[in-house]
């Protein structure tokens, strides 16, 4: 079977290998062929997934392109992780937006639209690509803002195209953690947006366990969204929101961190992976070891200002081994083997949400088989709930059709739009700021 990894000279590759590799079941992968536009950055990452394969009897084979149309012709699956830009691009995301006092984070705000307005024309692209020369290959994506490009590419690919996230995966694991369940046999009532999600129930044999969480000032201090949010705020709640809820209940508090800091999220990244990078290259070095001590710190400062804004302290080391490697892998296997299994993805609305169209792509539990991903019923969410995906949403839509159309008034009706955008005028300036860095932008006219 063969998997094409887009974005293959990305630094969280050898997490999907390493998955690969222990995964010695029937109609596992055979071959894995790797794109980017970097040749470099693919050489780099080829050494890790080597020195990773060195002692794995039948690893799959890795070859490396920067051919588009090669890697995708005859693929039965392929990742899509890309970073349009590169980090040099977030980096600017967050500086623009900071410029002008709001979020740049790459997924929220200000930052998730200018990152979404340069990838989403590239994804569809991609999308087309695929299904022209790989018309039987699932999609799935990593490329974030996550929900809005799978919703990008399912205008041209339909349900097989599926998004992933390990956020939800990590909070419903920390949850049954808490209380002493095991994740794999609870079932975690979460649904929203990608990093716009609420876990309102854990059930274990039918109970729900969540309640007794809630009441518990001592559990609910004892792992990261407790101690990131307070006792009072989930209380008041009645769920547990996905940590990147943070940049909307404490948005003024996470805008001065950032303002703070002495770098931004996206310049540590773009400075720490060039080190990894010119190191990986080295004669003599060892690729597997710069990349092992570079994902080390990358995880250990995750969400660094907004953990220290909430005074939330240090990760905990249960919550550093990654986690979308794993969900990938289980969502692959489901499919080419029809393993029946329960996950949380990022799949086309049809009528899990009322408030939403069946088109809308949302973040929930699906029953995965060799037909796909299928959502299951849910409840609906509580008003304040349903209006805050509802308004995100429609931000999402106006990104899209800016992307379409290459309109400039879209785009910054896209901007104004967004919850943490407080000003129209703030809009323009952030579309003006965005398309003086971004050259990808200049389609919007």
């Amino acid at each position: 079977m063969k998997l094409t990894i887009l974005g293959g000279g990305g630094f969280r590759v050898p997490l999907v290998y390493g998955a690969l590799l222990a995964d010695r079941g029937e109609g596992r992968v055979t071959r894995v062929v790797l794109h980017d536009l970097d040749a470099d950055r693919l050489a780099a990452v080829t050494r890790v997934l080597a020195e990773q394969a060195a002692d794995v009897a039948d690893a799959p084979e890795v070859t490396a392109t920067t051919d588009l149309d090669e890697a995708l012709r005859g693929s039965d699956f392929v990742f899509s992780a890309i970073r349009v830009g590169g980090l040099a691009g977030r980096a600017e995301d967050e500086r623009v937006a900071l410029a002008q006092g709001v979020l740049g984070q790459e997924t929220v705000g200000a930052g998730g639209i200018a990152y979404g307005l340069r990838t989403v024309p590239v994804a569809v692209d991609i999308a087309r690509r695929v299904a022209r020369l790989a018309p039987d290959a699932w999609v799935i994506n990593f490329t974030n803002p996550a929900g809005l490009v799978t919703e990008a590419m399912s205008r041209h690919l339909g349900d097989r195209v599926i998004g992933i996230c390990d956020s939800p995966v990590g909070l419903g694991r920390r949850v049954a953690r808490v209380l002493g369940a095991d994740p794999r046999q609870a079932w975690i009532d979460y649904v929203g947006l990608n990093h716009l999600g609420w876990v309102r129930a854990l059930r274990v044999d039918g109970r729900d366990e969540l309640p007794r969480l809630l009441a518990d000032s001592d559990l609910l201090g004892s792992f990261e969204e407790g101690r990131l949010f307070g006792a009072d705020w989930l209380r008041a709640l009645g769920a547990i929101p996905n940590e990147y809820l943070h940049y909307y209940y404490f948005n003024r508090e996470t805008v001065r961190a950032y303002q703070e800091a002495k770098q931004t999220r996206g310049a540590f990244l773009r400075d720490q992976q060039a080190g990894f990078y010119a190191e990986a290259l080295r004669p003599g070095a060892s690729a597997l070891d710069a990349w092992d001590r570079t994902r080390a710190e990358r995880e250990a400062t995750y969400m660094a200002e907004n953990r220290e804004s909430a005074g939330a302290g240090e990760r905990e080391a249960d919550d550093l081994s990654g986690g979308y490697e794993k969900v990938a892998l289980a969502l692959m296997r489901a499919i080419a083997r029809d393993e029946r299994a329960t996950l949380i993805l990022n799949v086309r609305n049809r009528h899990t949400l009322s408030a939403l169209d069946a088109d809308a792509v949302i973040e929930v539990p699906c029953l995965v088989g060799a037909s796909g991903a299928h959502p299951f019923a849910v409840d609906p969410l509580p008003g304040h709930a349903t209006g805050l995906v509802c308004a995100v949403k429609a931000v999402e839509r106006e990104v899209l059709a800016a992307a379409e159309s290459g309109s400039r008034a879209t785009a910054v009706k896209a901007f104004a739009l967004h919850p943490l955008v407080d000003s129209v005028t703030v809009a323009r300036r952030l579309v003006e700021g965005y398309t003086e860095v971004h050259p990808g932008l200049a389609y919007l006219r």
